[in-house]
């Protein structure tokens, strides 16, 4: 599956919430993705409320006649604040939880309580989580906040639809996966049908002989202002690129891998398929590849679909399972953002006091090419995902750059299928019907193409400078971490 998609406006009622919707957070995302719940959702318009503790934008709100609340949410206050408006009237009533520093696992509980459906795009935690010393690392990081959300599931099954993770990545990836094994095997002329089952989708991806998968994705929107130093500028959410980069590097481990870094920690509880590092995902190094840049440095920065996706295409279980694929985030952000990650870094991870996001007025040009690469098969490695400019984004759908539009359009895609499916209980974007979601979501996301590369990690490495390199498997996580 190929598309191009430039500059055609989709347009149409695409679903029907019947109650009310919460929008939690009016960030860069929240903004984006209301002139498509606007053009797809029928709703109404009175009983539509937006939470955020910043009214810088409200006049988006007031014009529109939307309720705003200027308040913060959190543990004290969420169920006296969030009760009334999600039961305001008749019909299912539905909450968008773009926020941050607010717990995702206890808003999702609240809202299936009162049978609401939930989406969000991030296993968020309440305010304080990431640098709580009284945990150990590896209970403050996403693995255990998805862990914890899996657990709710087991205890608590079905009921209404609440969507983890759905968003670009989470969320996007997940589908993008699928169908990236489904081109693949094709291509390699595999005899399969299409998978219905988890296990059936592990068993495929082990045949197709798919060693692991980076989230590959490269930023090159940039400003026509270049970056003041002491700001941290990004083309999404600051405080959750910034929560994210002082996490240490998670990544899930292949049942392929012979060698384990010297500062890598298993988690011995859950799925076990990941493991960290003990340093900082934003301060970690990796080689990847992208179809516009080719090899490319990227930053390995911890990410919930590494784990979920990993997990989901486990053949076996526990820490020795028969096959799993090693997966991971390779992000190369904007340049602007990439100076302030460096910055942040050389000031020993002292944050910057400005925070400013890129929106699509102040971006004179790029992409954000952002996709999954399939590597270590009988094709060497392939890249599929969508490749959106700012001036595609721009003529979309206002208020967001091309990285908000990926996001936003899997908000809605999720949202629509959540609103066809209402009562799967907690699903995670891995879970949910691929081909549904992306043909929800492809009007929004430009050029979605694949292409095949014969780069690997180890392609004119040690020509300066001799690497202790595994000269036997190119995609050894040794030959792929950058290591000094």
């Amino acid at each position: 599956m190929e598309t191009n998609n430039s500059f055609k406006v989709p347009s149409g009622i695409l679903g029907r919430v019947t109650g009310p919707i919460v929008m939690i957070g009016f960030g860069s995302i929240g903004r984006g993705t209301l002139p498509l719940l606007e053009r797809h959702i029928d709703f109404d318009r009175k009983r539509f409320v937006v939470i955020d503790p910043d009214d810088t934008h409200r006049k988006l709100l007031d014009d529109r006649g939307i309720q705003y609340i200027k308040a913060h949410v959190t543990a004290e206050n969420y169920r006296e604040l969030l009760t009334p408006l999600l039961t305001n009237g008749e019909g299912q009533g539905f909450c968008v939880n773009l926020s941050v520093d607010v717990s995702s696992l206890d808003v999702m509980k609240l809202c299936r309580e009162k049978n609401c459906l939930y989406v969000d795009t991030v296993v968020e935690p309440w305010l304080g989580f990431y640098f709580d010393d009284k945990l150990d690392t590896g209970d403050r990081s996403n693995y255990a906040l998805r862990e914890a959300v899996l657990h709710e599931r087991r205890n608590n099954p079905g009921g209404a639809t609440a969507l983890s993770c759905c968003g670009a990545n989470p969320g996007m990836v997940s589908w993008f996966v699928k169908q990236a094994l489904v081109n693949l095997a094709t291509d390699m002329k595999l005899e399969f049908t299409q998978p219905k089952t988890r296990e059936d989708w592990a068993k495929l991806m082990q045949k197709a002989g798919v060693k692991g998968i980076h989230i590959a994705e490269r930023d090159t929107q940039r400003s026509k202002n270049p970056k003041p130093m002491g700001t941290f500028i990004n083309t999404w959410s600051v405080e959750g690129f910034v929560s994210e980069c002082m996490q240490p590097a998670v990544l899930c481990w292949g049942s392929h891998e012979k060698w384990l870094p010297k500062n890598a920690v298993k988690h011995t509880k859950g799925c076990q398929a990941a493991i960290y590092l003990m340093q900082p995902g934003a301060n970690t190094r990796l080689h990847s590849w992208c179809p516009t840049p080719g090899p490319q440095y990227a930053l390995l920065v911890t990410h919930n679909e590494a784990i979920s996706i990993s997990d989901y295409f486990t053949v076996g279980a526990g820490d020795a399972p028969e096959y799993r694929p090693t997966c991971h985030y390779a992000y190369r952000p904007s340049n602007d953002a990439l100076l302030s990650v460096d910055e942040m870094f050389g000031s020993a991870g002292k944050v910057q006091e400005k925070f400013h996001i890129l929106d699509e007025k102040e971006i004179v040009d790029g992409s954000d090419e952002l996709g999954v690469l399939l590597y270590g098969h009988a094709k060497n490695a392939y890249w599929f995902g969508s490749q959106l400019t700012i001036e595609e984004a721009r003529a979309l759908a206002p208020y967001q750059n091309a990285t908000g539009m990926q996001v936003t359009s899997a908000v809605l895609a999720g949202m629509v299928w959540a609103l066809e499916n209402p009562a799967k209980g907690i699903v995670e974007s891995d879970e949910m019907d691929y081909t549904r979601c992306l043909e929800l979501q492809l009007p929004y996301l430009g050029p979605v193409k694949g292409y095949y590369t014969d780069w690997n990690p180890l392609k004119n490495r040690g020509t300066l400078f001799p690497e202790d390199l595994d000269e036997t498997d190119p995609w050894q996580f040794r030959n792929i971490l950058y290591r000094t």
